[in-house]
């Protein structure tokens, strides 16, 4: 029998209850990872861990905002009085905020929204995840970010700005715990079918869908699962040479 990736680790992810997130919780269950998920819907995150059960898995959801730091560190206390270690996290949680606005017409209380769950939740989640970390000897942190950290969007100049906070926020601790045992990467996704993307396109089938469908030369959006592969890999002992870096899953949008 093939020895799975994750087998006696335990993997941390917040916003696991939806999209990106359920597709990499599932992805670490398989690999034989215990899965801790988090988020803000109790009924979403319990379906998720139900889902690990019945495949053979082990699963706890905790209902966490990213943006309030008891929250947080009760997670990953959590996590520890469970499981007993922490080896593995994906920083997934985020919000889109109002979009289709241009910058003169943005305002201070999306802001505030956005930048206290996308980059507040990231700091507040890597502070008691590398705690934990350390003390473990080591792991691995990808956070997730977004082709909207390498480029700009018009109309999502908030959103645009926490992602592009994400990716300074990962290559500073990637420096700072390098020598540490610790790796700490981001993941910068395309366009992913998602219901983040629903809301922010109107759903499939509308005209800003295939807009942007045509602005990646592969043709079409992207999987979740296609995200949570790569978000494994970044959390593998294969990627043991890889810290502070944005792996970019986008079908070659940036490559144009």
């Amino acid at each position: 029998m093939q020895n799975k990736s994750f087998e006696n680790k335990v993997a941390l992810i917040t916003g696991g209850t939806s999209g990106i997130g359920v597709a990499t919780a599932l992805a670490f269950a398989r690999e034989g990872a215990k899965v801790v998920i988090s988020g803000r819907r109790e009924k979403e995150g319990n379906d998720v861990v139900s889902r690990i059960k019945k495949a053979g898995g082990e699963g706890l959801f905790i209902k966490t905002d990213v943006s309030e730091e008891t929250g947080v560190e009760a997670l990953v206390d959590k996590t520890l009085s469970t499981y007993g270690r922490l080896d593995a996290a994906f920083n997934n949680a985020g919000i889109e905020g109002e979009v289709g606005k241009q910058t003169h017409e943005q305002s201070a209380a999306n802001y505030r929204a956005v930048m206290d769950i996308n980059v507040l939740g990231v700091l507040l989640a890597m502070k008691y995840q590398i705690s934990v970390m350390l003390k473990n000897g080591g792991g691995a942190i990808v956070n997730n970010a977004s082709v909207g950290g390498l480029v700009g969007f018009p109309g999502a100049s908030v959103y645009v700005a926490s992602k592009h906070a994400v990716l300074g926020l990962t290559r500073t601790a990637a420096l700072e715990y390098a020598r540490r045992g610790i790796r700490v990467n981001a993941v910068s996704p395309g366009g992913i079918e998602t219901p983040m993307l629903d809301r922010f396109t109107g759903g499939p089938g509308t005209d800003f869908t295939k807009q942007l469908e045509a602005m990646h030369p592969i043709g079409r959006l992207g999987r979740p699962e296609e995200i949570a592969e790569a978000v494994l890999w970044l959390c593998s002992d294969k990627a043991s040479f890889f810290t502070g870096q944005s792996l970019t899953v986008d079908g070659g949008w940036t490559a144009q």
